[in-house]
């Protein structure tokens, strides 16, 4: 018999979150290809990150919106592990010469990775689910395999997109574990807060920030990459994927991620022209099939 809980967890996955999650997430990478050509990785995510705190804080204000007592610190560090170690170390390994394809390929191994340490949050995968996820892993192969080239890799590019896999992995997990149930308008702006708290002196050292924004090349490709990177993301696809961390297991909603290289090729086929391989479009439907085979609840 399914318990009011499991009711709602599982028609969680039938409503419109999971798919407008995707798709807002998806937009991560065509984001990153219209900004980072103007401003380096750490200042343009001081800048998302500081203007999302910019637009939260009044609205948390104006709202009255409650505070998480006693896990302001569990969200901080989840912030930390998913905000400036993900996005920190996959735009970075980017600037690094990362080739996207391969990114993708890497980061999506965070399902598998995510399926291993579940036991560690008292959560258990199901055979049907490993199936899944191999399947979806699978996919994302195919989608991104014609896009990966190993040519003047630097070891440091590798080393940052497996930091990422590995920060948005735990960060994940530590979030389910210590503080799954938030307001959204006060937890994400602990965590962009942080973020930026964390960020600042790397950026210093690292690429000379500063507050005149001297290494920001200012220009309308820019501007909107920017805008959309704290709207979309910041706050539409942060907003979704912590209301879904909070009713599903960790399993599940990392599998979704399974269908962000698909959706974000096609984003690039309407909109750079980048060609769509048979194999990629195969891909596409293994993946699909493969995150269906986890986020399916079984009968009981």
């Amino acid at each position: 018999m399914n318990t009011p809980a499991a009711t709602r967890a599982g028609t969680a996955w039938l409503s419109p979150i999971p798919i407008f999650f995707v798709f807002l997430w998806s937009t991560g990478f065509v984001t990153a290809k219209f900004g980072l050509p103007y401003a380096p990785p750490l200042t343009f995510l001081i800048l998302r990150c500081g203007m999302a705190v910019l637009v939260l804080l009044p609205v948390v204000l104006w709202s009255g919106a409650p505070w998480p007592r006693g896990r302001i610190g569990h969200m901080a560090v989840a912030g930390l592990l998913m905000q400036a170690g993900y996005l920190g170390g996959v735009w970075t390994s980017i600037k690094h010469g990362m080739p996207a394809g391969l990114s993708a390929l890497i980061v999506g191994l965070q399902p598998i990775l995510t399926a291993f340490a579940a036991p560690l949050i008292g959560e258990r995968v199901r055979p049907r689910q490993w199936l899944g996820l191999a399947l979806g892993l699978s996919g994302v192969a195919l989608v991104v395999y014609a896009k990966i080239s190993l040519a003047g890799l630097a070891p440091a590019a590798i080393a940052l997109c497996v930091l990422a896999l590995v920060s948005i992995t735990a960060g994940t997990m530590y979030q389910r574990r210590f503080c799954p149930s938030f307001d959204l308008r006060t937890g994400t702006l602990i965590q962009f807060a942080a973020t930026v708290v964390a960020i600042v002196p790397l950026a210093v050292w690292l690429e000379g920030f500063d507050l005149s924004l001297s290494q920001v090349q200012w220009n309308a490709r820019f501007i909107g990459a920017l805008l959309w990177s704290v709207f979309g993301l910041s706050i539409g696809a942060i907003f979704l994927l912590f209301k879904l961390i909070s009713r599903n297991e960790a399993t599940q909603v990392t599998s979704l991620l399974y269908l962000t290289p698909p959706t974000t090729a096609v984003m690039a086929w309407l909109m750079f022209g980048e060609a769509l391989s048979p194999a990629g479009l195969l891909g596409m439907a293994v993946a699909v099939v493969g995150v269906a085979f986890v986020v399916k609840k079984e009968k009981t």
